[in-house]
């Protein structure tokens, strides 16, 4: 009896899971949080005319959207789907990372940390205006 390795067709499968999987369930939890929002502020009547600008670094928001689903603030809810949904690409370039450091493609390895430092600086040092 053989035992075969963890291959290529084995991670293809596995990042193909990841992306599928990540957005259904981003867009579930979207949803949900669509529906709780709408439970509480259905009834509401948004003021368009005046805009609000929330200019507050990343760590801010995302305690504040960890607060508001520990809260069932439909409005957190929606934005944790949306992190979620921009999570689920960021997951597959770590699992390509993982997936060429056992294929000792080291080319692709230098790649896949260039674009992963691309995303960290990104998200770290992004303005909102």
């Amino acid at each position: 009896m053989t035992h075969e390795k963890f291959g290529e067709k084995d991670f293809q499968s596995i990042i193909g899971n990841l992306l599928r999987y990540g957005v259904w369930i981003s867009l579930s939890v979207a949803f949900i949080g669509g529906i709780v929002y709408l439970m509480h502020h259905g009834n509401d009547i948004e003021d368009y005319s005046v805009f609000k600008e929330n200019d507050r670094n990343i760590f801010e928001v995302i305690t504040a959207i960890y607060n508001g689903v520990i809260q069932g603030n439909g409005e957190s809810i929606i934005f944790f789907g949306v992190i979620l949904l921009f999570l689920t690409p960021v997951l597959r370039v770590l699992l390509s990372l993982f997936s060429f450091l056992l294929e000792r493609d080291y080319m692709y390895v230098v790649i896949t940390l260039i674009v992963i430092f691309i995303i960290l600086v990104s998200v770290s040092l992004g303005f909102s205006h």
